[in-house]
């Protein structure tokens, strides 16, 4: 059963991950040629995932308490309402309300990752956080560069409703599947008796969470992370039009680089590096790796597009080895009773970050010069690297024993 529900599981987040992917490449564009500027462009992003940092603890709370397959099926479902208004948003405005309803939907990752840590050992849970970001990984090999292809068909004037309704269609597709095939995780007697009321901002759960020894430092490490490569995505697609002149396709075969990475290391490596390195380890070379990514985009507009794609490599294999290795540690650290809470924190701290980083990649890129958010972001992610090396390790002391100061 184990298997099988992790194969379930990954269909699933991929699926969810596709129609995320296909918007990528022309979002950014179809708000500057809707008349905003590119701050308020990158403000697509952060609108989306300010919900996500809204709604992350709520699903999270909610399946610790009634399962992890009712929150994930409607999510899915609320997802494919959400591309279908982003295919019909006629202004701005429109545009603006179809992320905000989709970052609502979309903000189930943290249940995934609860499910992951249901039907795992601390042992192999790496792997299967793995699997997430395979799921990732895949999604923008294959949604990207459709969503760049798509998006030069135009239905009734609206640029990049097609994809959308693609990435509507993935999503009724993995709702069927889902409803079918995706069976429930957290036993009754397993899930959380605490009827306390979810709210946006739970002060409890994140002191709660913290309150465990090095889930505080890796929710601030995950935070810092996420804010600047957040800061680097969603200004991507307006850089490489200003510096390169490149269409949407062409930026999307950028994503298929980015992505075959990504897939490459969480789907292959992460579990071996795991096994041998440990999630601290990996942790640190990643984001030392993530941060010498965002500096060769930086030089890229001089030396050249093939650093841009290096660039892209670079940021992809470092992000690689992050993702599924602060996830495992944070999971590893809380136990079983406690993980669909302290994971939904993290998740709500990344999703808090990937609101954050698009205003601020913005304002950047606006105010002081199209390399400026990268510099930004390599210094940034070099200190978050700096972090690491007090994280107390996976096997240390009991980890409910004490605060992290």
């Amino acid at each position: 059963m184990r298997k099988a529900s992790l194969g379930t599981l990954f269909f699933t987040v991929l699926m969810d991950l596709l129609g995320f992917g296909l918007v990528i490449p022309f979002l950014p564009g179809v708000a500057r040629h809707m008349g905003a500027s590119d701050f308020m462009a990158t403000l697509l992003g952060a609108s989306f995932s300010l919900m996500q940092f809204a709604f992350v603890p709520i699903w999270g709370r909610l399946s610790d308490q009634i399962g992890r397959r009712p929150v994930l099926l409607v999510s899915i479902a609320a997802s494919s309402l959400g591309m279908v208004g982003l295919g019909f948003a006629p202004s701005l405005f429109w545009l603006f309300a179809a992320r905000i309803f989709s970052g609502i939907a979309t903000a189930n990752i943290a249940v995934a990752q609860a499910y992951i840590s249901d039907v795992t050992t601390p042992e192999t849970r790496a792997r299967g956080m793995g699997l997430i970001g395979m799921a990732f990984g895949l999604g923008f090999i294959i949604g990207p560069s459709l969503g760049g292809a798509l998006a030069h068909v135009s239905l009734g004037g609206h640029t990049g409703a097609l994809a959308a309704w693609v990435a509507a269609a993935f999503s009724a597709i993995n709702f069927v599947f889902a409803f079918f095939s995706l069976p429930e995780s957290a036993p009754k007697e397993q899930r959380t008796r605490s009827r306390r009321t979810v709210a946006p901002f739970d002060p409890e759960a994140l002191v709660r969470a913290t309150a465990i020894s090095g889930i505080g430092r890796a929710v601030s490490i995950s935070f810092l992370s996420v804010l600047f490569f957040a800061g680097m995505e969603q200004t991507f697609r307006l850089f490489t039009e200003d510096a390169f002149g490149m269409s949407d396709g062409a930026t999307a075969t950028v994503f298929v680089v980015v992505g075959v990475v990504g897939a490459a290391v969480q789907g292959g490596l992460i579990g071996p590096l795991t096994r041998r390195f440990g999630e601290t380890t990996l942790l640190r070379a990643g984001l030392v790796i993530q941060a010498c990514g965002f500096f060769a985009l930086a030089v890229s507009p001089t030396a050249g597009i093939a650093f841009l794609y290096l660039a892209g490599g670079l940021i992809a294999f470092g992000s690689g080895l992050v993702t599924p290795s602060t996830s495992s540690y944070v999971s590893r650290r809380a136990g079983p009773a406690m993980v669909g809470l302290t994971l939904g924190v993290l998740q709500s701290a990344g999703a808090l970050a990937r609101s954050l980083g698009p205003a601020s990649g913005g304002l950047l890129y606006q105010g002081l010069g199209h390399i400026a958010p990268y510099i930004v972001s390599g210094c940034g992610t070099l200190l978050a690297a700096a972090l690491t090396l007090s994280l107390p390790p996976v096997n240390g002391s009991s980890p409910a024993k004490t605060a992290e100061a």
